[in-house]
């Protein structure tokens, strides 16, 4: 599955569909998406909630390695480290940039970079997405 509209709607009913995750751009070594910085996604401060940006980045990271995986294979996130930069505030857009570090056959890891409406860095996650093999 490599084409965007058979991706955004595999998300739609999922947790990023929810958030309104949508996809930009999706590559086997790169995934692109956006989301809108809703007051339900935030602290009291108005300000994107630390567990979205966690889980904005590691959909781009799964969809990305799900681009990589061959048939009857799925996926599962392993680790996850975030690195907070600044806030993105309500009623903005945030955009994620995801690539690959490494696409091996047993693991992959992704680094996003999320940046807020001005093009400012809000956080940096790097995750490592295990490949899991069709049991038979």
């Amino acid at each position: 599955m490599t084409d965007l509209s058979s991706l955004q709607a595999l998300l739609e009913p999922l947790l990023p569909g929810l958030m309104g995750v949508q996809l930009v751009e999706a590559a086997p070594d790169r995934v692109v998406a956006r989301m809108p910085v809703r007051a339900d996604l935030c602290t009291v401060g108005g300000i994107l909630h630390g567990g979205a940006v966690m889980a904005f980045a590691d959909t781009l990271g799964a969809v990305g390695t799900v681009l990589n995986l061959d048939a009857g294979q799925s996926t599962t996130t392993t680790d996850s480290s975030t690195k907070f930069i600044r806030g993105a505030k309500a009623g903005t857009t945030v955009r994620g940039e995801c690539t690959a570090l490494h696409r091996g056959r047993s693991t992959m890891v992704w680094q996003t970079a999320v940046t807020d409406a001005d093009g400012r860095l809000c956080a940096v996650v790097t995750q490592t997405q295990l490949v899991l093999d069709a049991r038979g």
